[in-house]
């Protein structure tokens, strides 16, 4: 019985995981996989596709398909949102990336009548506008996550948050210096597929996923003081949460 595609990429996926075929290293293409297995050129797409979908490996146009190079980023949610680091002035995204380079693109900043989405998440009331900071998050020149911050206009309009630059410790340290200091957050996740400019945004590969996430900073009051959507690239992260009872 022929393999399936499933069967072609688990072989595939060992020789990865076991370095026979090290990161920027080129997989074998659809004819090497029809030739080997004795499958269709179809079914051998789709192995190559499934790789290529877990972020395991990367189609150059008239190439082939490679060993991803990029090294999984673990978000750890407990960790990166501690208050022990913004409020020492590090950025969030420290704990994420130790040393590894991270740029910040496309960011902009503006002040406009929420959508219903957020009216529920932050509990404003009607005619209140918050203001939007939205950007795309840039790891070893790899955009892996699109983030847009929604924030009550009258807690923050003239602050820094305001700003291109929010200063260190970034948006929850400035609304500590403002009073509100974030000590709870909640984080709503879903997998699903991406909208096609999320995808181009993201430069994701065919058939890959994303992870949506969205995160609802409060005060010790219970005062909801950010809501933030989050797009990522389900193929270059590792999510990790530490529960206690």
């Amino acid at each position: 019985m022929a393999e399936t595609a499933r069967q072609i990429a688990d072989r595939l996926r060992a020789r990865i995981s076991s370095g026979d075929l090290a990161p920027g290293d080129r997989l074998p293409g659809e004819p090497a996989l029809v030739r080997q297995y004795g499958v269709a050129k179809e079914t051998a797409r789709r192995a190559l596709t499934l790789l290529v979908s877990e972020g395991l490996a990367i189609r150059k146009r008239g190439s082939g398909t490679y060993v991803r190079e990029f090294r999984p980023i673990r978000r750890v949610a407990n960790r990166r949102l501690a208050q022990d680091g913004w409020a020492a002035g590090r950025s969030i995204w420290d704990a994420d990336l130790g040393d590894r380079p991270l740029s910040v693109t496309d960011l902009t900043v503006t002040e406009v009548p929420p959508p219903d989405l957020v009216i529920q998440g932050l509990g404003l009331d009607d005619g209140a506008r918050v203001v939007v900071r939205d950007r795309l998050f840039v790891v070893e020149n790899e955009p892996v996550q699109a983030a847009t911050s929604y924030l009550p206009a009258d807690l923050v309009r003239g602050s820094a948050i305001t700003q291109p630059d929010t200063g260190p410790g970034g948006t929850y340290a400035r609304l500590a210096e403002l009073g509100f200091k974030p000590v709870r957050f909640s984080e709503e996740l879903r997998a699903r597929m991406p909208s096609q400019p999320e995808a181009e945004r993201l430069r994701l590969a065919e058939a890959t996923p994303v992870v949506e996430i969205c995160r609802i900073a409060f005060t010790e009051d219970g005062r909801a003081v950010e809501m933030n959507q989050m797009v990522l690239d389900a193929g270059v992260y590792v999510l990790e949460y530490h529960l206690s009872s």
